[in-house]
């Protein structure tokens, strides 16, 4: 999603102190990169995710898996904060790639189940740990109150940019 300035609101100069902030964000860039991602990723996950021309917004999906409660297509759009047609296309694209899986809900056969599939939790698992090392040992470094800190930036961050 493309960010574009409110209309009628002029974009307000960086601080010097923002820049130092700014100047950072550039340096994550590598991180993001779809060699290091697929470099990172095990093989039955990267083999499905390219065979089935996933992209990186399909993968945002997966974790929020991990933890093995079911979740229904409207948690999963309200987790990403995208719309409910976006978040069934994501995981339509999923499903026919084998890696989640979908069931009606017991409960309300309205609503749809989705749940990581067991052949691909172990490589999720595995390109979780790896992917998330750098940012886990950042973390470890941290107070409680920077954590929140940290926490809070990144939520407003992304906020602003899902407008």
């Amino acid at each position: 999603m493309q960010h574009t300035p409110e209309a009628g609101k002029t974009p307000r100069k960086p601080t010097p102190a923002d820049l130092e902030v700014v100047g950072l964000v550039p340096l994550l860039e590598p991180f993001y990169r779809g060699a290091v991602v697929r470099g990172l990723m095990p093989a039955p996950l990267r083999e499905a995710m390219e065979t089935h021309g996933l992209t990186p917004r399909h993968g945002a999906v997966l974790p929020q898996l991990l933890a093995g409660r079911p979740l229904t297509v409207s948690e999963i759009a309200r987790r990403l904060q995208v719309s409910l047609p976006t978040a069934s296309d994501l995981v339509g694209g999923l499903s026919r790639a084998g890696i989640v899986e979908r069931a009606e809900d017991p409960a309300n056969r309205r609503r749809v189940l989705v749940s990581l599939a067991e052949e691909f939790r172990p490589p999720l698992e595995t390109f979780i740990v790896r992917r998330t090392e750098p940012l886990l040992r950042a973390l470890d470094g941290l107070s409680a109150d920077e954590r929140a800190g940290f926490l809070a930036g990144l939520t407003a961050w992304v906020r602003e940019v899902q407008k």
